[in-house]
């Protein structure tokens, strides 16, 4: 619940009563030192959305707030000690808490900064506005730059001047978007997206850990597609992901709308696979500059390689390439596909009969599972057979056989139908 009286927000919610953060914000507001819930809980709880991490700013400084904090019978991790950042453990649940700051040196890529007890200051080194606004223990918000109408009017902007405030640290660019894509409504703030345009060089100098993790993060918000054109449109898309230039982005609405209908989660790497034409190489280059986890490649590289799979296919055949493939590479082969079935169909019988029959597959490929084949090299074995080249020339043709049955022969049929070793 939020109210406001008197020119004063005030917000109401289970989590602010939480005890553990309540004895935090206690033991920091003693002897002249104050601290502050700030950030992502502030912005999310005003925004209507779920609340994820509490983060503190406290004027204590960072060895000060390890002694109050192991006094009062917390933990204390130093996760970012150097930059005035204490992580306070309560029944394994940690809240960051940071020191005040001011920015003394910035490159782009990082910033130099000293301690403060200056609020204004450390409100105004801050990115977006919604992401700068405090509030107390009581509940009671402390908006120095003007969050609060920004809210309201779901406008992500920059404090202060944009070209300014990107050039502290140019992943900003993506993080307007990315905030956009989660909170705005409408057109982005103007002067953001001008300085956005402007400055998009200046992404050639992020390391690739920083551009996937915000771009995983913008891909996984409930439809990015119009952040997306925006950033297209800005130029930024083309110079984190040229890949997209000659193959756009039209296909990843048709994707969300089927994922919106036939009940699939948010899937940022399938959004991605939307972006880029199917081709091993492109696949490669993108998770080789982004730096995506083997897991992550190997899943775009297997999507990229595999073949397309029409809705003549039966769940037969289908159970067939899963297991001589993977499921997951099917399954985004099937569920890009049918997107864009689905897309197309609108009151064409022939293409809404097709997009039923790949509806039917989609969901034959989620619910199925690996068989195991039956035979081993020991059954073969017992039976005569000698370990080497030939026992598992025998066990590969059995087990196609096997493929080939629809999986139903048992390992006594195919036993049978081996040939005893003579001798």
């Amino acid at each position: 619940m939020t109210a406001t009286t008197d020119d004063t927000t005030r917000i109401d919610a289970a989590w602010l009563h939480d005890e553990a953060l309540q004895a935090i914000l206690g033991f920091l507001n003693r002897d002249g030192e104050r601290a502050r819930i700030v950030g992502g809980a502030v912005r999310n709880h005003l925004f209507g959305e779920e609340i994820g991490d509490v983060d503190i700013a406290t004027t204590c400084l960072p060895e000060e707030t390890v002694r109050r904090a192991e006094a009062a019978g917390f933990r204390t991790v130093p996760t970012g000690i150097e930059h005035g950042t204490v992580m306070v453990v309560a029944d394994h649940h940690g809240f960051e808490v940071t020191t005040l700051r001011e920015d003394i040196e910035t490159d782009g890529r990082r910033a130099v900064v000293a301690f403060g007890r200056d609020w204004e200051h450390d409100a105004h080194r801050r990115d977006f506005t919604v992401n700068a606004l405090y509030c107390e223990a009581d509940g009671t918000i402390v908006d120095l730059v003007g969050g609060l109408p920004d809210i309201e009017n779901r406008t992500i902007r920059f404090i202060g001047t944009a070209d300014n405030r990107i050039r502290e640290d140019y992943l900003r660019i993506l993080r307007f978007f990315r905030f956009f894509a989660w909170y705005g409504s409408g057109r982005p703030d103007a002067a953001g997206l001008l300085a956005c345009t402007r400055l998009k060089d200046g992404l050639a100098g992020l390391s690739a850990e920083r551009i996937w993790s915000e771009m995983r993060k913008l891909l996984s918000a409930p439809d990015p597609s119009r952040t997306l054109l925006w950033m297209r449109q800005a130029g930024v898309l083309t110079q984190v992901l040229p890949e997209s230039e000659k193959w756009g982005i039209d296909g990843l609405p048709a994707y969300i709308a089927a994922e919106k209908a036939l009940g699939w989660e948010p899937d940022p790497l399938a959004r991605l696979m939307t972006m880029i034409a199917p081709r091993v190489d492109r696949a490669t280059a993108v998770a080789t500059r982004w730096k995506l986890s083997n897991a992550d490649k190997a899943r775009l590289e297997a999507w990229a390689k595999g073949a397309d799979i029409g809705d003549d296919c039966d769940e037969r055949e289908l159970a067939q390439i899963m297991y001589r493939t993977a499921r997951q590479p099917v399954l985004d082969q099937l569920r890009l596909s049918l997107a864009g079935l689905r897309a197309k169909a609108e009151d064409d019988a022939a293409l809404l009969e097709a997009a039923a029959r790949m509806v039917r597959l989609e969901r034959f490929a989620v619910q199925w599972t690996k068989p195991v084949f039956p035979v081993s090299g020991r059954d073969l074995q017992a039976v005569g057979h000698v370990q080497g080249n030939a026992l598992g020339n025998l066990l590969r043709e059995l087990e196609t056989r096997w493929i080939d049955s629809g999986f139903a022969l048992t390992r006594e049929a195919l036993l049978e139908a081996v040939d005893k070793p003579s001798g």
